[in-house]
């Protein structure tokens, strides 16, 4: 027969037993709930976000080209018959006219000349009378006859020479601009071909840069170009060449933008931004602290839709502005999430709040 004291051990060990598992079931039960109420959201009350409304307004696409600024004429008058300089009227930087006289080669033994060739010229008429008198009386045949044209006409073909060499001896300006640069001075001897001095048309002047292969066919001859100048200036004008062969380095092409200066204040080779306008579209004008990342790293913003549940919306960045960004790919009107955005996923509900002070569009 069993001894008593082994069952009363016994019982108690088992007791004891049932006493510890009894509490590990107690813990792993509180750690469950504890763990089920940490992830379950909690239903009674939303998160809170701030939000703004925003609408859709014209934007303007432009294309945008760095440049300089460019005389639309440039040229280095050269002499065209040679000689001493005995008359410079002009000083650089004078604002000339087409016909004014740039410098002056002193006539020399030219006026002789055309006098000799003057009275050759007379005497050779006299015989052409003469010979064509006889030649009807036939004291004179066709060829001698022949002969005196040829030598009349030679002798008034030698006077035009001179005198278009006279002519030459007064270098003219060849159209209104500024006289830039003056390479002769008194006594200067010149010969055929010298330079004489820098002549530039600064009206209009040109704006010139090179736009890239994707904007090119965009831009259109006439179209309307606005400038900044790097003092700040801005000017307008209209795109006058658009080149058809692109640079074979940079794969771009020339472009130039007529500009009025009646007064001739802009100067050749002024650092210079073009901007073209293009086209006009709807877009949304937003702050960057607006933006977001959605789980695939798509770009975009957090919006609200009727029911206040939060919705991601993809965009798409149009340009840089002053104090924002120009995004596309939002509905024409729509709130925003404006603080908070962070906090919250795409499909929770939220309690929105009005941000008076927040950034919109």
């Amino acid at each position: 027969m069993i001894n008593r004291s082994y069952i009363i051990a016994g019982f108690v060990a088992v007791a004891a037993s049932l006493w510890v598992l009894s509490g590990q079931w107690a813990e792993q039960d509180s750690a469950a709930q504890a763990t089920n109420a940490a992830d379950t959201p909690s239903k009674q009350q939303a998160r809170a976000v701030r939000v703004v409304t925003i609408a859709a307004r014209p934007w303007q696409r432009r294309v945008v080209i760095r440049g300089q600024t460019a005389a639309s004429r440039m040229v280095e008058v050269r002499a065209e018959t040679a000689g001493l300089i005995d008359a410079v009227p002009v000083k650089e930087g004078t604002v000339i006219k087409a016909g004014d006289v740039i410098a002056r080669i002193a006539p020399a033994e030219r006026t002789a000349s055309l006098a000799e060739a003057s009275a050759l010229l007379r005497q050779r008429q006299v015989e052409l009378r003469a010979a064509e008198a006889l030649a009807k009386k036939g004291f004179r045949s066709d060829t001698q006859l022949a002969e005196a044209k040829a030598q009349f006409d030679a002798a008034r073909a030698r006077i035009v020479q001179i005198e278009t060499d006279i002519a030459r001896t007064t270098i003219t300006a060849p159209f209104d601009g500024i006289l830039e640069s003056r390479h002769v001075e008194l006594g200067d001897y010149l010969k055929v071909g010298d330079k004489v001095a820098k002549l530039v048309d600064l009206n209009p002047v040109l704006v010139v840069g090179d736009v890239s292969e994707r904007e090119i066919q965009g831009l259109k001859k006439d179209m309307v170009a606005r400038a900044t100048l790097v003092d700040g200036a801005r000017v307008e004008g209209t795109i006058r060449f658009i080149g058809s062969v692109a640079d074979p380095v940079t794969r771009t092409f020339r472009i130039e933008v007529a500009v009025l200066n009646p007064e001739t204040r802009i100067r050749d080779g002024l650092t210079s931004q073009m901007e073209i306008p293009i086209e006009t579209r709807p877009a949304h004008f937003l702050t960057p602290a607006l933006l977001t990342l959605d789980p695939a790293g798509r770009i975009g913003v957090k919006g609200l839709d009727r029911d206040d549940q939060v919705v991601f919306y993809p965009v798409r960045i149009l340009a840089d502005g002053i104090g924002g960004i120009w995004v596309d790919g939002l509905p024409q009107s729509l709130r925003i999430i404006s603080v908070g955005q962070e906090f919250v996923r795409a499909g929770q509900k939220v309690e929105p709040v009005a941000d008076t002070g927040g950034p919109s569009s």
